[in-house]
């Protein structure tokens, strides 16, 4: 991680604990907001963001399906950084970052903050136009593409319409803490009291969720929202990696009826399915060292082959 601006130790996924051993995750430092007047800080023009993504990753995956499905691919240039993490965390492949140039996501960081004390984390966006970050906080992101960039975006859909958004908070909450995050609680707990509360959550969540998707194609109904995203990438990973490596292994996703149809639904539509890379998802995961110090890719699950190209 990075400590006033200088890298100071290897990457290693867990960087705090709780008291019962439990992984504890990094707040997000910044939070400004683009809008289509720049009332937020940022005002939204085409060409003038830069998204940085790691395909792995379901918080950047979260940004590039609302980037997608809102129509903002010709106004919000991506770079994507290599799956697999080493001693200097996200890499950048020769080229990859036009914008800055950089080898290492942490460069991004120091670029936009000499001082920088945290994690590099995906995703980023990046504003050209000052030479710094706007927002590292997935569901900030999420909702600026939904909403900031007026009608830059080619698409009307709504992810987060009025009459909704108080049960989108809230179902959110919950399965944020059960489940998104539930999952790494699971793979990063370093006591097993901490691993079994977290795998207790992770399943209770995932059996309500099967009861909640037995009466309509999307978690509220007909509507497509971004509660959708949000759960979205944690399923699409949830066989090729939690289940293994993290050892959320009560149940695959493929052995709940609704919640695989859901999850195939939505693979049906453009906007999830060209996101998803099974082969940057197994080789990010199984890159972690201290979960797998073979690194040792498993072939399986079978039945899983998505190349996304379309970020």
């Amino acid at each position: 991680m990075l400590v006033d601006g200088k890298w100071s130790a290897d990457w290693h996924p867990v960087q705090a604990k709780d008291q019962k051993g439990g992984f504890l995750r990094q707040d997000s430092q910044f939070r400004h907001v683009v809008t289509p007047d720049g009332d937020g800080g940022f005002r939204a023009d085409a060409g003038r963001y830069h998204l940085y993504v790691a395909l792995i990753c379901p918080w950047a995956s979260r940004t590039l399906v609302a980037r997608k499905l809102k129509g903002l691919e010709d106004v919000i240039s991506v770079s994507v950084v290599e799956p697999e993490l080493d001693a200097q965390g996200w890499r950048f492949a020769e080229g990859a970052d036009p914008i800055n140039n950089a080898r290492y996501m942490h460069e991004i960081y120091t670029a936009a903050d000499g001082h920088y004390t945290g994690r590099a984390t995906v995703p980023v966006l990046w504003d050209k136009q000052t030479g710094s970050i706007v927002n590292n906080e997935s569901s900030d992101i999420l909702r600026m593409f939904n909403m900031g960039f007026g009608a830059l975006a080619g698409n009307t859909i709504d992810l987060y319409p009025e009459h909704l958004r108080n049960a989108i908070d809230a179902l959110n909450g919950v399965i944020y803490a059960k489940l998104n995050n539930g999952v790494y609680r699971c793979g990063f707990a370093t006591t097993q009291v901490a691993y079994e509360e977290a795998y207790h959550g992770v399943f209770e969540m995932l059996d309500q969720l099967e009861e909640r998707l037995s009466s309509g194609p999307f978690l509220f109904g007909a509507e497509l929202t971004e509660a959708d995203i949000r759960l979205f990438v944690t399923l699409v990973r949830f066989d090729a990696a939690y289940h293994g490596l993290f050892k959320a292994n009560k149940r695959r996703i493929v052995d709940y009826l609704n919640l695989n149809a859901y999850l195939h639904r939505l693979l049906q539509v453009d906007a999830f399915r060209d996101t998803v890379n099974i082969s940057h998802i197994k080789r990010g995961y199984y890159s972690v060292k201290s979960l797998n110090p073979t690194g040792i890719v498993p072939l399986g699950p079978e039945g899983i082959a998505l190349e996304g190209t379309g970020v």
